[in-house]
């Protein structure tokens, strides 16, 4: 049987979500793919994925098997697929770098990070010798030189990339003619979750555009209780998150609202949250005959799984644009699964744009079915 083989930098929640919907979504009828925007891209479903490498650098994951290390501490996303099928697959040491903030290490001892004594392996041997096709970067926000490495990696063992995390790559154009010039498509950068606050707060801010209503000011304030929020304590890792998180916001509206006037970006750790996510969203704007108008919004959501329900897609458009022979980064997809693509697009724009990409056949809807709608649908 053909299979979509990936490798993954960085075994935390979203990456313990993900291998838990393959083998979700593998024991389900076909014909019900319920919380799934694409059953099939391409031909390809998300029981023909297959995990063939992975790599960490915490002392809980390196050397375990990929379905105990998904499960292993400090991860403390929901467990709704148990049971995980033998993968065969052992996570190994990946080099430290910036992989992971000092003030890490002192918060207790089930969250306390210490990286593995296990020398780092050579990504791009590993890559090559597990015949990976596409890689998936789940590394922490912050980690620019972790995530350049497994980059670099990607080109020289002939992989696509889809970049889950606000470092700039297929969005910067150095990046990018890197992977056109090597053949490989990438899919990027910063992924937007299926229904996260992201993608609500554009949803409205265009709607307001759309409707007239003047937008004066908006925030959107994040707290969670995973361990990316416990990275993003530390500030000076939170300038790419922000920048990303609060671009694609802007992108949506037709005049830029000034830097006073829109905060963006993640609050707060809350160690009971564990990997419920909480968003406090709340806009105000003007109307007709200017009467004011005011929006606030309370949005909370399992985090790794909500991001989990893009990536199965955006790892499916990769392996496309590998069958296709497709280079650089693949504009449709990015558009509509990153928040910092190379071209944003308003989403309606983007979700057509994607479309197009899969094929009309592809992109067909039943009447039950919660995939995306082809063109023209409603």
């Amino acid at each position: 049987m053909r299979k979509i083989r990936v490798a993954i930098a960085g075994v935390g929640n979203c990456a313990s979500s993900l291998v838990q919907g393959i083998e979700f979504y593998r024991s389900r009828n076909e014909k019900e793919p319920v919380g799934l925007m694409q059953e099939s891209i391409g031909g390809w479903r998300p029981s023909d994925v297959e995990v063939v490498a992975a790599f960490d650098i915490d002392r809980r994951k390196v050397g375990r098997v990929l379905e105990e290390a998904v499960f292993a501490g400090p991860n403390c996303t929901r467990v709704f697929q148990p049971t995980l099928a033998a993968s065969g697959v052992t996570v190994q040491m990946g080099p430290v770098l910036d992989g992971v903030a000092p003030h890490m290490a002192h918060y207790g001892d089930d969250e306390a990070f210490r990286p593995a004594d296990d020398p780092p392996v050579d990504v791009t041997a590993v890559l090559r010798e597990a015949r990976a096709e596409v890689l998936l970067c789940y590394l922490p926000v912050g980690s620019e030189q972790a995530v350049r490495h497994y980059a670099q990696a990607c080109l020289d063992a002939g992989l696509a990339m889809v970049n889950c995390v606000p470092v700039f790559l297929a969005s910067n154009g150095d990046w990018a003619n890197r992977f056109r010039a090597a053949g490989l498509p990438i899919v990027g950068d910063d992924i937007k979750s299926q229904m996260g606050a992201t993608i609500i707060h554009r949803a409205l801010a265009r709607l307001f555009a759309d409707r007239g209503v003047e937008l004066d000011r908006t925030y959107q304030l994040n707290t969670g209780g995973n361990t990316d929020f416990l990275n993003m304590l530390e500030r000076s890792r939170l300038q790419s998150k922000k920048r990303s998180k609060t671009e694609s916001v802007q992108s949506q509206l037709d005049e830029r609202l000034h830097s006073d006037d829109i905060h963006i970006g993640p609050s707060d750790y809350v160690p009971w949250q564990n990997d419920n996510k909480v968003a406090f969203i709340r806009m105000e704007g003007r109307g007709f005959g200017d009467a004011p108008m005011e929006i606030e919004l309370r949005l909370s959501v399992h985090d790794s799984p909500n991001s989990a329900g893009v990536v199965i897609d955006a790892l499916r458009c990769a392996k496309v644009g590998l069958d296709r022979g497709l280079a650089g980064p693949l504009e449709a997809p990015s558009a509509y699964y990153m928040k910092s693509p190379p071209r944003q697009m308003r989403d309606d724009e983007a979700r057509l744009a994607l479309a197009d990409f899969i094929g009309e056949e592809e992109a067909e809807v039943p009447a039950k079915s919660s995939r995306m709608p082809a063109p023209g649908g409603a």
